[in-house]
C-alpha cells in the first residue's frame, strides 16, 4: 500500500480543536506551546476554548489548523515511531495545509511555519478590503465549465477559478459583484447549485497579489530544507523537492488555482492507493474516493484515530 499524508486547509476549524490530543499526548502540548511561543499569543486556548469568531478570523485560523496537523505528526512520531520518509511517498495540503505538509517533510521548523501562516493570514486579510471580494461554490461543475463561467462573469473585473476540489466542487474567487454574477450564469448553464461562501477574502485569485508579495519577502528570511518526502504542489499539481522551487510556488499559490483534483490523481498515477489526512476534519479524506474511486481516505487528528492508524503500519 502506497500513502500520501494530506493536510487540511481553512473551513476545516472548530472550537475545541486539538484539545483531546493536548489531554492525551504530552507531544501535542509541546506543539502548541511552541506554537503559541512563536506567535507570542495563547493561540491554544483560542484552539481550545474559543470564541469562534476570534479562531475563524485567517491570521488564526492558519496557523491553528497547522498546530493540530503538526501536533498528530509529533504524536505519531513519539508514539508509533512514525518516519514520515519511509511511510509516505508524497505529502500535499490544501491551500495552507501545503505549508503543513512542508513542516511534516522538514522543510520549515515548526516556529517559522506559525510565523509563516500568521503572515500569511494578516496579509491575505489585508490584501482586498472586507466586501469588496467574494466567493462562490459552484456544485456540479467541471473545471472547464467554472473557468469558462468565471470568464463570462469577469466583465472587466477579477473572477477566476481559484479551487479545483474534485468530484464536481469548484470555487469561484473574486470581485463580489462579479463572483456573484458567475452564480447567475452557472444556474442559468444549469449547474445543480452555486453558492456564496462565508469567508472573509477572496483567496486564489489575482486580488491577492498584494499578500502574494509579502510571503515573497517573509518566505525570503526563513531556513529551508529540502522534504524528506516530494511535495505534491497546488499550483502545478507535480511534484518537488528543491527548496527553491517550493518558494516560488508557495508565492504563486497566494493567486493561483488550488489544483486539488489533478494533484491527487497525479499522486495516484504515481501508484498511490490512500490519503491520509492528518489534523482536523475529513474533508480531504471525504473527496479521495469521490475523485477517484480507487483510492480511498483515512482520517487521522483524534487520539482513537491515531491508536487505529498505528496498528495498519
Amino acid at each position: 500500500m502506497s500513502r500520501a499524508f494530506v493536510f487540511p486547509g481553512q473551513g476545516s476549524q472548530a472550537v475545541g480543536m486539538g484539545r483531546e490530543l493536548a489531554e492525551a499526548f504530552s507531544a501535542a502540548r509541546l506543539v502548541f506551546q511552541e506554537v503559541d511561543d512563536a506567535l507570542g499569543q495563547k493561540l491554544s486556548t483560542l484552539m481550545f476554548e474559543g470564541p469562534e469568531d476570534q479562531l475563524t478570523l485567517t491570521e488564526n485560523a492558519q496557523p491553528a489548523l497547522m498546530a493540530v496537523s503538526m501536533a498528530v505528526v509529533r504524536v505519531l512520531e513519539s508514539e508509533g515511531k512514525l518516519d514520515l520518509s519511509k511511510v509516505a511517498t508524497f505529502v500535499a495540503g490544501h491551500s495552507l495545509g501545503e505549508y503543513s505538509a512542508l513542516a511534516a517533510a522538514g522543510t520549515f521548523s515548526l516556529a517559522d511555519t506559525a510565523r509563516l501562516l500568521k503572515t500569511r493570514g494578516q496579509a491575505m486579510q489585508k490584501a482586498v478590503p472586507v466586501g469588496v471580494g467574494a466567493m462562490a461554490a459552484l456544485l456540479g461543475a467541471e473545471f472547464e465549465q467554472a473557468r469558462e463561467i468565471a470568464a463570462a462573469a469577469a466583465q472587466g473585473e477579477v473572477c477566476e477559478a481559484a479551487n479545483d476540489n474534485g468530484a464536481g466542487q469548484v470555487v469561484v474567487s473574486g470581485h463580489k459583484g462579479a463572483v456573484e454574477r458567475a452564480t447567475a450564469i452557472a444556474a442559468e448553464r444549469g449547474i445543480k447549485r452555486a453558492i456564496m461562501l462565508p469567508v472573509s477574502a477572496p483567496f486564489h485569485c489575482a486580488l491577492m497579489q498584494p499578500a502574494g508579495d509579502a510571503m515573497a519577502t517573509a518566505l525570503g528570511t526563513v531556513a529551508m530544507n529540502a522534504p524528506v518526502v516530494p511535495l505534491v504542489a497546488n499550483v502545478t499539481a507535480t511534484r518537488v523537492d528543491d527548496p527553491a522551487a517550493i518558494r516560488d510556488l508557495l508565492v504563486r499559490q497566494v493567486t493561483g488555482t488550488v489544483r486539488w483534483r489533478e494533484g491527487v490523481l497525479f499522486m495516484k498515477e504515481q501508484g498511490v492507493t490512500t490519503l491520509v489526512e492528518l489534523g482536523v476534519g475529513k474533508v480531504l479524506s471525504g473527496l479521495a474516493k469521490r475523485i477517484d474511486k480507487e483510492l480511498s481516505g483515512v482520517a487521522v487528528g483524534l487520539p482513537a484515530d491515531i491508536e487505529t492508524f498505528l496498528k495498519t503500519l
